[in-house]
């Protein structure tokens, strides 16, 4: 849930924050609530495995933006279908989703042991 909430504040308090945080957080933190949800459905498997899943389908996402039928245009015009499908397909974001899943990917292997 914080991971929702800093992604969005990202977005809506854009005015207030710096510059490089407003360009590449957002999409970082996507890709680390990506992560989270597979690790919620796997739970009990190896970390890598909700890694690679990440990886894959945050990847699939942005490539999917390559594909401009007016159909799914018209889906990605809504707040939902742009928060879930993109707008464009840029190549900074899959570097943007690498790091915001390696990030998540290591807070989970090293930050949870710390903690309990």
């Amino acid at each position: 849930m914080i991971t929702i909430v800093l992604g969005l504040s990202s977005r809506a308090f854009s005015d207030l924050l710096p510059v490089f945080v407003t360009r590449h957080f957002g999409d970082g933190l996507w890709a680390s609530m990506i992560y989270y949800g597979f690790r919620f459905l796997m739970v009990d498997k190896k970390l890598s495995l909700a890694f690679g899943m990440s990886i894959l389908f945050c990847f699939a996402i942005e490539c999917s933006q390559l594909y401009q039928a007016e159909w799914i245009n018209g889906i990605r015009s809504t707040l939902l279908g742009s928060l879930v499908l993109g707008r464009g397909f840029l190549i900074v974001d899959l570097i943007r989703y690498t790091v915001g899943i390696i990030l998540s990917f290591l807070i989970d292997k090293y930050g949870y042991k710390r903690i309990v």
